[in-house]
């Protein structure tokens, strides 16, 4: 049977970056987040066809790869039930396969602006008879990015586009109640003394708050490249506590620039503490876990006002 579009586009907005290895882990993340959405609606049909009791909203039938599975990981001091979505069909049975469109946009350094790549990719939906795109922000923290201008560019592209496609927002990847449970375990998957969480860092008030939560939660301590306080300044304070070994965990989603920058001045670090054993970790990058959380998200999106 020849394959069709689903009636449900994705499109991933980041911010965009001059360093290219962004865009290719977005790339990437776009292909495992399509994999999820295509094994899915073929594990739905599937079940479709054993039974046409269960229903969902027209449009909506694409979900993560495992139906109804569940797997238990370690947290810190906790044991964490990782759920995915139960998966929902309608009566009318889908056809047997069903290609999923992911696309992939930047909010800046892009030579278009937002507004228009969501108008471009939007009118050739509308041409293959995709009736709806969920627009989801890939962003780990919710600024004035995810607040602000994402929904400004979004409104400005719903006015072009008028009726022939709807538009729907997704809440910010960062937001994902699970993302606290993925860091947890990157953490303890090493032997360390002591845990330091790198973000960016924002010198607005109360712009840290969220990072300052997320670190206690995860039981660490927290330092800024844009701000103090800094990663040298952590890592001593950590030293003074007692701390040997010092696993160091980069909130970013991507490498890039800064990430580069933060392996450079722990490099410099180990090399004035040689008695202390640091631990770089990776940044969070296009994995299976990450494209897991960003396809739950991509199905429980509210519609844009």
């Amino acid at each position: 049977m020849k394959p069709v579009v689903a009636p449900v586009a994705y499109l991933l907005i980041s911010h965009g970056s001059r360093d290219p290895r962004p865009k290719e882990a977005m790339n990437r993340l776009a292909d495992l987040v399509r994999q999820r959405l295509e094994d899915s609606l073929q594990s739905a049909t599937g079940s479709s066809r054993r039974s046409l009791k269960a229903e969902s909203p027209e449009g909506h039938l694409l979900a993560d790869g495992s139906v109804g599975s569940a797997t238990t990981e370690r947290g810190i001091g906790r044991t964490l039930l990782l759920t995915r979505p139960q998966i929902k069909v309608s009566a009318e049975v889908p056809p047997a396969h069903c290609d999923a469109i992911v696309g992939t946009a930047c909010l800046e350094l892009s030579s278009i602006e937002l507004s228009e790549q969501i108008v471009k990719f939007g009118q050739r939906l509308v041409a293959a008879g995709v009736r709806e795109l969920k627009l989801l922000p890939v962003f780990l923290m919710a600024g004035v990015h995810v607040k602000e201008d994402l929904p400004a560019e979004i409104a400005k592209a719903k006015q072009q586009l008028g009726e022939s496609i709807a538009l729907t927002l997704c809440p910010h990847l960062g937001g994902h109640a699970q993302m606290l449970d993925v860091l947890a375990q990157r953490i303890e998957a090493v032997p360390a003394e002591a845990a330091l969480l790198v973000a960016h860092g924002s010198r607005r008030p109360k712009g840290n708050r969220k990072i300052k939560a997320l670190a206690q939660q995860l039981n660490t301590e927290v330092a800024y490249w844009a701000t103090a306080p800094d990663i040298e300044e952590k890592v001593i304070e950590l030293m003074q506590k007692g701390a040997q070994r010092i696993a160091i965990l980069p909130y970013f989603l991507f490498a890039g620039g800064i990430t580069d920058a933060i392996t450079h001045r722990t490099e410099e670090l180990a090399e004035r503490f040689p008695k202390v054993k640091f631990r770089l970790l990776p940044t969070l990058g296009a994995t299976d876990e990450i494209a897991d959380l960003a396809t739950t998200l991509l199905l429980e999106s509210c519609p844009v006002e």
